[in-house]
């Protein structure tokens, strides 16, 4: 039984494809989905104490009690809690990619974008 963890919107659209996604390309049997409005935006501006706080903890339980070895943080087109542009959601995937692993330095961190047709696309690191 294999984990990983999904820090995606809340967006109902964008759910399936990131859980499908993860477990085809990354061959999990179960994504720990740690849902916000924006979180890409959230854990890159890091000013939200609170719900930063929040995203580490629920993170953290997957890590520690699921044994979850990947965490994948997304954006998405036509984000109601993030209303950016794709280059500027992008760029917020990779701080929060940063962020997520200097704080879980033995879990692979990737970064993920769902466009407008709701595929999923790999964010490279900077």
């Amino acid at each position: 039984m294999s984990f990983c963890t999904s820090i995606h919107c809340m967006d109902g659209r964008v759910q399936e494809p990131l859980i499908d996604y993860l477990k085809q390309a990354y061959g999990v049997d179960y994504v720990d989905a740690i849902t916000e409005p924006g979180p890409c935006r959230i854990l890159a501006e890091d000013r939200d104490r609170p719900r930063v706080r929040s995203i580490r903890e629920r993170t953290t339980i997957s890590v520690d009690k699921h044994g979850s070895k990947l965490i994948a943080v997304s954006g998405h087109y036509d984000c109601a809690g993030n209303p950016r542009d794709e280059a500027t959601q992008k760029q917020q995937v990779r701080q929060s990619m940063q962020l997520l692993a200097h704080a879980y330095r033995d879990v692979e961190v990737i970064g993920l974008w769902v466009d407008s047709n709701w595929r999923v696309h790999e964010v490279n690191p900077l």
